[in-house]
């Protein structure tokens, strides 16, 4: 996918040092951003990152590079709907410099994430989102993604997390 802006989308290639490199960098950037978490990806994350997902089938994932420059990336995972008795895909990462903001790049991560959930035969794209984070929610709001609720009277569904080991 190619971008009148300068930067096209590449699929995540682990084994290939140069993408997984760029890929680790912006990943460990967003890390440290406060819609990130705040801090540094630790080095034992950094170290088993890339080895636990580069075969992993589950893991799915896209850079907008700007010649050799990754400027955004979407990292998603697939999982599976009990109710459509079918996969789907959850987008876990979605970043972009903030230099590259507003030139549709994370417009064009979604779509590739879109496009390859269809090329998978998924019933539908998940994500979670911070609450404050209303430039990411209004970037899903133009991609089409709307809140989760199975009937309004039981409510909007709540992302939780327990956490079982720190990284």
């Amino acid at each position: 996918m190619s971008s009148s802006a300068g930067w096209h989308i590449v699929a995540v290639d682990l084994k290939n040092e140069r993408i997984s490199s760029a890929w680790l960098a912006l990943l460990d950037h967003y890390a440290q951003d406060p819609m990130g978490g705040g801090k540094a990806l630790s080095a034992a994350a950094r170290d088993s990152l890339i080895p636990a997902l580069v075969d992993l089938p589950a893991f799915h994932g896209a850079l907008a590079m700007a010649g050799t420059e990754a400027v955004g990336l979407i990292n998603c995972f697939t999982g599976f709907s009990t109710f459509a008795a079918r996969p789907l895909l959850n987008v876990h990462d979605l970043v972009c410099r903030a230099g590259w903001r507003g030139q549709g790049v994370a417009q064009a991560l979604l779509a590739w994430a879109e496009a390859r959930a269809r090329a998978l035969g998924c019933c539908k794209l998940t994500l979670e989102v911070l609450a404050n984070n209303h430039p990411a929610l209004a970037a899903y709001a133009r991609a089409g993604f709307a809140p989760y609720e199975l009937d309004p009277a039981a409510g909007q569904a709540v992302f939780l997390q327990k956490v079982l080991k720190e990284v």
